[in-house]
């Protein structure tokens, strides 16, 4: 099989790639920046459209639902009927959904709104590898999945921040606003500048969409509701139970359909396996410690939102000066050492602000750490895109993109479930103290997971040539690319 690409128009190659990197980094911003952009805004939500608290937590949830549960869908209609076209359909939704959320007049017709965006970013994010993957050279990929990189992890570190500045300055209105000029300028461009490029063979597997979208819908419901409702009420057991065993029969289904939307021989593949399991317990330590350090610093420290917002920038800032270096470095020496360098220092970075947290703790003591787990993730986020996509075969790049972000997406709803259900356990919001004993453990956890996706990053086979990757057999593969106008 091959990998099918359509030029799009004249472009020469090299300025068809810069687009590309363009169009795709402002849409995954807009995607990523949407998971946590909305908590810092919950306060004037609800003085504004009123609602109760479990109103309040779908307002986040139902992004994080939607976007989950639809992933691994998204990149497989794009192989079927073009990436490019399913990429500006999914950019249009989101950007469409944006305007609607801006403009809901009451926290049902907002959750309903964020329902619809995250319908949206799951159908173009996994585009965005696959499309910058066939856009540019595989010598130059590090580099450029390096600042893809940085522009992401800069959206998923710094939500809190952009929409504390932006509800305590101006609105909440315009956390959702500034994603619609993003949008109705990226698409016109998506239409003239992107090649498309399909999946070649690809079908629609019918059986494994619903197996997988139904199984990720009840872990993820689950795990969003644990907190909340108790880890031992009905509907949540149930929802993971059902959950867990829909994705058991997925995995069963997979290993033994002609044409599986994720063929389970993929993960013989230990680069596909260890990157995936690395990508995974990043997010799940990653995300549990943002939010609640978010927490800490306004609750605890007594800082507003965008002055704690500021004081994060040694952390949340750093992918964008670090991650373009970090892809240069991984063309150089290979993924497997600069993730596993970034992973240990983000969890010695976890563990010293566990450390050093108390409830006067000044920002000098922190200051150290924060740095230490920028650089951290920004070594992460560079090469690990790279990884992902050089551990399959071309033609099978959009749905590894899909199953590592449905990951990603997971691990983060994981990550604030355990960390949310530690700190209930040890601690709790009556006073600075009680947070603090809450927030030790916590952070300990999530430096510890964090650790273990280190390992599973050293787990990944060592490089044996420059921009030679390996298919998920294990062999080379170097697969025809034609060019087929449409």
């Amino acid at each position: 099989m091959s990998q099918r690409t359509a030029p799009a128009g004249t472009t020469p190659p090299r300025a068809r790639a810069v687009w590309t990197l363009v169009v795709t980094s402002v849409a995954g911003f807009m995607a990523a920046l949407d998971n946590l952009v909305v908590t810092t805004a919950l306060p004037s939500l609800r003085e504004d459209l009123g609602g109760a608290l479990d109103d309040l937590e779908w307002t986040v949830s139902a992004y994080t639902l939607t976007f989950a549960v639809l992933l691994m869908s998204g990149a497989a209609l794009g192989d079927r009927f073009g990436r490019r076209r399913l990429f500006i359909a999914g950019l249009a939704v989101f950007t469409g959904a944006s305007a609607a959320a801006a403009m809901a007049p009451g926290i049902g017709s907002l959750i309903a709104a964020r329902a619809v965006q995250g319908v949206g970013a799951a159908v173009m994010m996994p585009l965005t590898l696959t499309l910058l993957t066939a856009a540019v050279p595989a010598a130059r990929r590090g580099t450029v999945y390096g600042i893809w990189g940085a522009v992401n992890g800069l959206a998923v570190a710094s939500g809190p921040l952009i929409g504390g500045s932006l509800t305590e300055h101006v609105s909440w209105h315009w956390i959702f606003w500034l994603n619609v000029p993003l949008g109705l300028a990226a698409l016109p461009l998506a239409r003239l500048r992107l090649a498309e490029s399909y999946g070649a063979g690809a079908r629609l597997d019918v059986p494994g969409t619903l197996l997988a979208s139904g199984g990720l819908f009840g872990i993820v419901y689950g795990l969003v509701r644990g907190p909340a409702d108790g880890w031992t009420d009905s509907v949540v057991l149930t929802t993971l139970v059902a959950g867990g065993a829909l994705l058991a029969g997925f995995a069963v289904y997979s290993s033994r359909a002609a044409h599986p939307m994720l063929p389970m021989r993929l993960f013989r593949s230990r680069a596909f396996s260890g990157i995936n399991a690395a990508s995974l317990l990043m997010f799940v330590g990653m995300f549990g410690s943002i939010f609640l350090l978010s927490q800490y610093m306004q609750g605890v420290l007594g800082y507003s939102p965008t002055e704690a917002g500021l004081r994060m920038l040694p952390w949340t800032g750093m992918p964008m000066l670090v991650a373009p270096v970090a892809g240069i470095l991984s063309d150089r020496v290979g993924g497997r050492p600069v993730v596993a360098a970034g992973l240990l220092l983000q969890a010695a970075g976890l563990g010293w602000l566990a450390l050093v947290a108390t409830a006067d703790a000044s920002y000098t003591v922190q200051l150290p750490a924060l740095i230490i787990s920028g650089v951290g993730m920004a070594l992460y986020f560079a090469p690990a895109a790279n990884l992902v996509m050089s551990s399959v075969r071309p033609q099978e790049q959009g749905v590894a993109s899909g199953a590592n972000n449905a990951l990603r997406e997971v691990g983060g709803a994981l990550g604030v479930a355990v960390m949310s259900s530690i700190f209930s356990a040890q601690g709790g919001y009556e006073s600075a103290q009680t947070f603090v004993d809450g927030l030790r453990p916590a952070l300990v956890t999530g430096a510890a997971v964090v650790a273990l996706a280190a390992a599973a990053a050293l787990a990944i086979p060592a490089r044996r040539g420059a921009g030679r990757p390996a298919a998920a057999t294990g062999r080379p593969s170097a697969p025809v690319l034609e060019s087929t106008p449409r």
